[in-house]
C-alpha cells in the first residue's frame, strides 16, 4: 500500500496541519499584550487546540500498537513502525511545549492581574480637568481601535476553529474506517483458520483409510487404490483451495 493510500499517512497529514496552525497561533499569541481580551480569548483557543491534537495523536498511536502485533499482515516492517513512533513522539512534544508555555504565561498573568487590582485600590493624585479630558479622549480612541482589531481577530479565529472541527471529523471518520477494516480482517483470519483445521481433519481421515485399505489389498489393487486416491486428493484440493 502506497503512502497516499495508507490511512496512517492520511491522518498524519491532518494532524500535522493542525500542529502548524497551532504553532502559528502560538507565535501570534506571544506578540499580544498580556491581560487583554484578545490575549484571554486566544489563550483559551490554544489550550483547547492542544487538548484536541493530543487526543488525535493518542488515537493514531493506538493504531501503531495494533499494527506492531503483526507488521507483516499490514505490509510494514520494524523500521516503518519505528519511524511512525518517532513522529508521534515528536508531535506530542511540539504540542506539549506550546501547552506548557501558554499555561505558564497564563499563571503569571493571573498573578500580575491580582497585583494590579491591589495597586488600583491605592489613592491617586488629582489631575487637572484638561489633562483628564485629553486622557479620556485618547482612551476612547484606543478602545475603539482595539475593539475593531479584536473583532477582526475573533472572526479569523472562528474560521480557523471551523476548519479544525472539520479536520477532527475527517480524522474520526478515517479512524472508524480503520477499526472496521481491522475487525473484518480478524474475522477473515478466524474463518481461514477454521477452514484449514477442517481440511486437515479430512486429510487425516483419508490417510488413515488409505493405510487400512493398502494393508488388505494386493499389489495390483494397491496401485489402483493409489491412483484413485490421488485423483480424489486432486479433486479435494481444487474444491477446498481453488473455489
Amino acid at each position: 500500500m502506497s503512502k497516499a493510500q495508507d490511512p496512517f499517512y492520511i491522518v498524519k497529514e491532518e494532524i500535522q496541519e493542525s500542529i502548524d496552525k497551532l504553532q502559528s497561533s502560538f507565535h501570534q499569541w506571544e506578540r499580544i499584550l498580556p491581560d487583554t481580551g484578545e490575549q484571554v480569548h486566544l489563550t483559551k483557543e490554544l489550550l483547547a487546540n492542544c487538548e484536541s491534537i493530543e487526543w488525535q495523536v493518542d488515537e493514531l498511536n493506538k493504531t501503531i500498537d495494533v499494527a506492531a502485533r503483526d507488521p507483516s499482515w499490514y505490509g510494514i516492517d520494524d523500521r516503518e513502525l519505528e519511524s511512525r513512533g518517532r513522529w508521534t513522539t515528536t508531535a506530542r512534544t511540539q504540542v506539549g511545549d506550546v501547552k506548557k508555555s501558554v499555561v505558564a504565561r497564563k499563571e503569571n498573568g493571573n498573578s500580575t492581574s491580582a497585583m494590579r487590582r491591589e495597586l488600583m485600590k491605592l489613592p491617586i493624585s488629582h489631575q487637572s480637568d484638561r489633562s483628564y479630558q485629553y486622557s479620556a479622549e485618547d482612551n476612547d480612541d484606543f478602545i475603539a481601535s482595539e475593539s475593531d482589531r479584536q473583532m477582526l481577530l475573533i472572526k479569523q479565529q472562528d474560521e480557523e476553529l471551523d476548519e479544525l472541527s472539520a479536520s477532527v471529523e475527517r480524522i474520526g471518520g478515517v479512524g472508524l474506517t480503520i477499526h472496521e477494516e481491522l475487525l473484518a480482517q480478524e474475522k477473515i483470519i478466524d474463518d481461514l483458520g477454521s477452514e484449514i483445521d477442517s481440511t486437515t481433519n479430512r486429510l487425516d481421515f483419508v490417510q488413515k483409510k488409505v493405510a487400512m485399505v493398502m494393508k488388505k489389498a494386493s499389489a495390483k489393487g494397491q496401485i489402483m487404490m493409489i491412483l484413485f486416491l490421488l485423483v480424489l486428493f486432486i479433486i479435494l484440493f481444487i474444491l477446498v483451495f481453488l473455489t
